[in-house]
């Protein structure tokens, strides 16, 4: 299954950062499919994980400390504050299943014909 997210930018997702409940059905309804529907949103919760982890390793290796005493503890607030901002994201399987039912991931089976 391909998959490319028309969306772009999850920071201005407006997915929900607690949970929610879902109607099964209407993931059935997008690919007829539940365990499909399920497998798309899975793919991609997985692409926007591994996305938001590297924009946080760039983002924190600006501060990276490189010093032979390891006892020596250097806090930055540029650098929590960059922390804190992550972890208030929602997270990427939620971020995953609104971009699914707001019709923004596309995505094929290349075992069933295209139309």
């Amino acid at each position: 299954m391909n998959m490319n997210n028309a969306m772009g930018d999850y920071k201005k997702s407006k997915a929900s950062t607690t949970t929610v409940t879902y109607d099964l059905d209407k993931f059935e309804d997008k690919t007829g499919n539940i365990y499909e529907s399920v497998c798309v949103m899975s793919r991609r919760a997985n692409q926007i994980s591994v996305d938001m982890k590297q924009e946080l390793n760039r983002k924190l290796e600006e501060f990276a400390n490189y010093t032979d005493n390891l006892e020596e503890v250097f806090e930055n607030r540029e650098q929590i504050e960059i922390s804190k901002f992550y972890e208030r994201l929602p997270k990427p399987t939620l971020i995953a299943m609104q971009e699914f039912m707001d019709d923004q991931v596309y995505y094929r089976n290349p075992n069933r014909k295209q139309e």
